[in-house]
């Protein structure tokens, strides 16, 4: 086969991410229920919250932070308290600090790439936290280069093929994201795997849509090891 290029996107994708979030979710709700609002109400006001947060702040770990604290201020009103903000942040440093648990199969898979093909790891999010998982994953030195960007368009896409020179038959999107990784990367002109998470976030969820290229979907991220 001849020599691809690969952009692999990072959560959820080579790593655990959204498990961890929805985790700190469900402390949240727990520390909100005095308030006596129901779970999917709660969860609710939280999606709008970072719906909007997003477009300020865009993705990551701060963002989600502003909407839990957001959420819960919104909530509580005059009877917020300052040691419930305090257990609110404690639940998102325990974020910040998990290791990335890697997904079954992924270390050895990349591995087998690296020597066949160029790889680019590209992913979304707030750089210095995407760069510090990718270090503590200790996955970094699989990839020829590492792409961290703002959002994931048909636009960003276009700007990463004239970058990385790629020739679009042959470069491939491979991610769990049909919103992000998936839509635009075929909308952009190059070829796509989706690799399907049973996490994925409700934001990165959407119908898989069609282009120029090539789509290939696996059941597990070691199955690219057939097809490249």
């Amino acid at each position: 086969m001849k020599r691809e290029t690969l952009l692999i996107d990072a959560d959820d994708t080579l790593w655990e991410n959204q498990v961890h979030f929805e985790r700190a979710i469900e402390g949240f709700l727990a520390l909100l229920e005095p308030l006596g609002f129901s779970h999917p109400y709660v969860r609710h006001i939280l999606n709008e919250t970072e719906r909007r947060n997003i477009r300020q702040f865009g993705f990551g770990v701060r963002s989600f932070s502003g909407a839990l604290e957001e959420t819960y201020l919104k909530l509580a009103g005059n009877l917020a308290r300052r040691e419930v903000v305090k257990r609110i942040e404690a639940l998102v440093a325990e974020l910040s600090d998990t290791h990335p648990k890697l997904l079954d199969g992924v270390a050895d898979t990349l591995c087998y790439l690296a020597e066949r093909h160029r790889l680019i790891l590209c992913t979304k999010g707030e750089a210095a936290e995407q760069a510090a998982k990718l270090e503590r994953s200790g996955l970094q030195g699989h990839f020829q280069a590492l792409e961290i960007v703002v959002d994931k368009d048909p636009h960003t896409y276009r700007g990463l093929v004239n970058r990385h020179r790629i020739v679009k038959a042959h470069g491939w999107m491979v991610g769990n994201s049909p919103r992000s990784d998936i839509n635009p990367a075929l909308a952009a002109g190059l070829n796509a795997v989706f690799i399907p998470h049973a996490k994925t976030w409700l934001f990165e969820q959407a119908e898989l849509s069609s282009g120029p290229g090539k789509l290939l979907v696996l059941p597990a991220f070691r199955a690219l090891r057939d097809y490249f």
